[in-house]
């Protein structure tokens, strides 16, 4: 299971720090919200900063692009230093579109990832399986830190799982602990995003260990 703690939960004072707490206790990735205020309501950090965790992090970027025109962003983000880059299907007009945009990030040599909101429905996105390198499934509605997990979401792992190539990395994000990450595996996901659960634990390699069992 790889495990990709959100630094959304982290302390953005002493993200240096809460990037290396994690990483010497078990972590696998470092998973970075992009929100922009408009795609979701939200508002959190962008490509100067993606940049500067590069700089940081000895574990790979997990970048989690939930922002409208990711095609205009995607090669900054790269360059900054994304390792991971994962979009939206809803923030795209086509399925030519995806399936573009799934190529100009894997023509630069790192994993593309699509994901899909609660209300989409897993069959919209069986097309891209064979195409992306990770897909996402939201289990909660993207935007905020701390919402409760949504298990009729968590049923879509199901469905990809049976559909897709064994290559495939099924992540999940969105209220995962112990109890829900277990769900998330027992469906057949194979990496689990968790902000609170890890950041506000009072051992953190616990809670990380957790989800990997």
């Amino acid at each position: 299971m790889i495990i990709s703690p959100s630094i959304l939960s982290a302390d953005f004072a002493n993200l240096e720090r809460d990037i290396k707490r994690v990483e010497e206790n078990g972590a696998d990735w470092i998973h970075v919200d992009v929100m922009d205020g408009h795609f979701v309501p939200n508002i959190t950090i962008g490509i100067p900063v993606t940049a500067a965790l590069k700089r940081i992090a000895s574990v790979p970027l997990d970048v989690h692009l939930m922002i409208d025109n990711p095609e205009k962003y995607a090669r900054d983000f790269i360059k900054a230093g994304a390792n991971i880059l994962t979009f939206h299907y809803e923030a795209m007009k086509s399925d030519e579109e995806v399936l573009n945009l799934i190529r100009l990030i894997k023509s630069f040599g790192i994993k593309a990832g699509l994901s899909i909101k609660p209300k989409t429905a897993p069959g919209k996105i069986l097309p891209f399986l064979n195409e992306v390198n990770l897909l996402l499934v939201m289990t909660v509605e993207p935007g905020f830190g701390g919402q409760k997990f949504m298990e009729d979401c968590a049923e879509k792992i199901k469905v990809i799982r049976k559909n897709a190539p064994s290559t495939l990395i099924i992540q999940v994000d969105g209220g995962i602990n112990a109890d829900t990450g277990r769900i998330c595996r027992d469906f057949g996901a194979d990496s689990l995003v968790a902000g609170s659960y890890i950041y506000k634990s009072a051992d953190i390699k616990s809670a990380i260990n957790s989800l990997k069992v």
